[in-house]
C-alpha cells in the first residue's frame, strides 16, 4: 500500500507524524451466513486494506480524518460522550474505544487519519478491517497489546452490533486479524478453534468481480438471522440442546417445519447445506480437488440466491456467465445482496473470462465492473 498521501495528510491536518497500523480485508471461499449459525468459515485476508497513522493527542478528545470520505471527512468527538458521532463510518471508531474501555483498557485522546484500497460495498469487509486496524492500533498504545486477538475480533462485532445496527458473526474481524500469507483459514464459529490450510492452487486463480451494486445490510441481513434464530427455537424446544442451526440436523428441521413461514425454512435449510459444503471443501482442498471445491461453490451461490435470498438479478447473471466461460468455481461473496462474486478460474481461460464478464456485464447493465486477482495476505499489523 502507498502511504504518501496519508502520511503527508497527517502531517498537514495535525502538525506532525504518527505511527502506521494495516488490517486487511478478506475474501470467504466458502461458507457464508454460517458464522452466525455456529458452523465453519473458510475465509483468508488479502493484500488490501485500511491503513491507519495514529497519535496519542494527551486529551479526552479523538480527531479523525477519513481521507476517502468526500463529504465530512473530518469529524471529533469526546471519550466522554454518551451519544455516538452522527455519521456513520466515525461510528466504527467510537464503537471500538467504548468496547476497549468496557474490557478496562483506558483509552485515551488521540489524531488519526485512514485510507484503504478495500472496495466499498463489495463484499471483502471494509468495515471490518476499519475496526480491527483501529483495535488494533489502539490495543498497542494504550494497553501494551495485552487484549488478545480473540478479543480484538469480539470488540469488532460488538462493536457492529451495539453502534452499527449489524447483527454479524464474527468471521470478518477474525479474518482481518489473524490472516496469514498463502493461507485459508478454516474457523469453527462456535468453539473459535481454528486451522490454517496452504492455499496455492497450481493452475488457478481466485478472482473477484465487483457487480458495482452496492449492498446495505442492515435489516436485510438482521432478518436472515432472526429467520434462523426462529427455527432454532422450536427445534430446542422440541429436542433440547439446539443453541444454533450448528446444533441441528435435516431431520429436526423437516419436523418443526409447520411451525415456520416458507422463507424461515428454505433458509435454515440453506444453512444445514451449507454446513455440509464447508465441511466437504476441506477435504476437497486436502486432496488437491479444485474442480469439487467449484462445485461447491455454485452449490452455494444458488442455494444463498434460491433459498436465503440474498443475491440479486445482477450477480445471478455474473455467475451464469462464469458458468457459460467454464469457469470452475463462482459465487456472491459475503453478505449478499450485491458486491462481489468470487471465482476460481484456470489460468488457461482467466483472461478470456475476464474479457468476456467485463463486455457481457456491461452490455446488459450499462457497468463496468471492477476486476481483481486476489492475493492471500497478513493479517493486521504495525507498519512502522
Amino acid at each position: 500500500m502507498d502511504t504518501t498521501t496519508l502520511r503527508n495528510r497527517f502531517r498537514r491536518q495535525f502538525g506532525t507524524s504518527g505511527d502506521l497500523y494495516f488490517s486487511p480485508g478478506r475474501i470467504n471461499l466458502i461458507g457464508e451466513h454460517t458464522d452466525y449459525n455456529g458452523g465453519f468459515v473458510f475465509p483468508g485476508a488479502v493484500d488490501k486494506g485500511i491503513t491507519v497513522e495514529i497519535f496519542r493527542n494527551g486529551t479526552r478528545q479523538v480527531k479523525l480524518l477519513a481521507i476517502d470520505v468526500e463529504d465530512t471527512p473530518y469529524l471529533e468527538f469526546s471519550l466522554d460522550d454518551a451519544q455516538k458521532p452522527e455519521r456513520h463510518w466515525a461510528c466504527y471508531i467510537y464503537g471500538v474505544c467504548k468496547e476497549l474501555e468496557k474490557r478496562g483498557v483506558n483509552v485515551g485522546g488521540f489524531n488519526a487519519a485512514f485510507t484503504g484500497d478495500v472496495p466499498k460495498g463489495a463484499g471483502m469487509s471494509s468495515s471490518a478491517a476499519l475496526e480491527s486496524a483501529f483495535a488494533f492500533a489502539l490495543n498497542t498504545m494504550f494497553a501494551d497489546g495485552r487484549v488478545d486477538k480473540f478479543e480484538l475480533a469480539k470488540i469488532g462485532q460488538a462493536t457492529e452490533h451495539n453502534y452499527c445496527g449489524v447483527k454479524c458473526g464474527i468471521m470478518d474481524q477474525f479474518a482481518s486479524l489473524f490472516g496469514r500469507k498463502g493461507c485459508l483459514i478454516r474457523l469453527d464459529c462456535r468453539s473459535l478453534e481454528y486451522e490454517y490450510f496452504p492455499f496455492d492452487p497450481q493452475g488457478y486463480k481466485l478472482v473477484l468481480v465487483n457487480s458495482m451494486v452496492k449492498h446495505s445490510l442492515g435489516n436485510e441481513y438482521n432478518e436472515r438471522r432472526e429467520s434462523c434464530e426462529k427455527a432454532v427455537v422450536l427445534m430446542d424446544r422440541q429436542f433440547g440442546s439446539v443453541e444454533t442451526l450448528r446444533d441441528a440436523n435435516y431431520e429436526m428441521l423437516e419436523a418443526v417445519k409447520d411451525g415456520l413461514t416458507d422463507d424461515d425454512y428454505r433458509r435454515a435449510r440453506y444453512i444445514l447445506d451449507e454446513k455440509e459444503r464447508v465441511l466437504a471443501v476441506c477435504e476437497a482442498l486436502q486432496e488437491g480437488d479444485y474442480e469439487l471445491v467449484g462445485r461447491k461453490m455454485y452449490e452455494t451461490h444458488w442455494g444463498l440466491s434460491r433459498d436465503f435470498t440474498v443475491s440479486c438479478p445482477e450477480l445471478d447473471f455474473l455467475v451464469e456467465t462464469a458458468q457459460k466461460c467454464g469457469v470452475t468455481g463462482s459465487r456472491v461473496m459475503g453478505g449478499g445482496f450485491g458486491g462481489c462474486t468470487i471465482n476460481l478460474v484456470r489460468d488457461t481461460i482467466c483472461d478470456k473470462f475476464t474479457s468476456k464478464i467485463r463486455r457481457e456485464y456491461t452490455k446488459k447493465y450499462g457497468i463496468i465492473p471492477e476486476i481483481y486477482q486476489v492475493v492471500i495476505g497478513e493479517g493486521s499489523r504495525r507498519l512502522q
